[in-house]
């Protein structure tokens, strides 16, 4: 059996439409609809054995922006960014920085020891930690039959 590949400018962007289409499509819509329609940005959750971290990448924000409240159970991350005016001298020509705001929140568990939860924000990326409660160890106990 002989393969013959025919270099044909049709038929190499009609297959890289097809592997867009098929291949690539999931990720890129689904990061349209989290970040385009439903305006929050992504957010990485990691556990330790002593802390919950979130991250979320929200890059060209200042830590005023942020908005972070624990209201019961539900921690709720919000940003707005206000929009600078240029001076009048200035013309824009080209705008496609755009920052919208979000809200996210959270779920917690009585897991969590909402006393001592901390936040920072630094190289776009804002970091929650969520501390552990100290659990109540169970202690192993030798029960006499009388």
């Amino acid at each position: 059996m002989t393969y013959v590949k025919v270099n044909n400018p049709i038929n190499k962007s009609f297959d890289g439409l097809m592997n867009e289409l098929f291949n690539e499509l999931p990720i890129s819509f689904g990061k349209s609809i989290r970040e385009d329609v439903l305006h929050f940005p992504p957010a990485n959750i990691i556990e330790s054995d002593e802390a919950y971290k979130i991250e979320m990448a929200v890059p060209g924000m200042d830590k005023a922006d942020f908005n972070v409240k624990l209201d019961g159970n539900i921690l709720n991350i919000s940003s707005e960014k206000k929009v600078e005016t240029s001076s009048e001298n200035e013309k824009m020509v080209r705008k496609e920085f755009s920052y919208k705001s979000f809200k996210r929140s959270f779920t917690l568990d009585e897991k969590i020891d909402a006393a001592n939860i901390s936040a920072k924000y630094e190289n776009g990326i804002l970091k929650l930690e969520l501390p552990k409660k100290e659990e109540v160890k169970n202690i192993a106990k030798e029960i006499a039959i009388q």
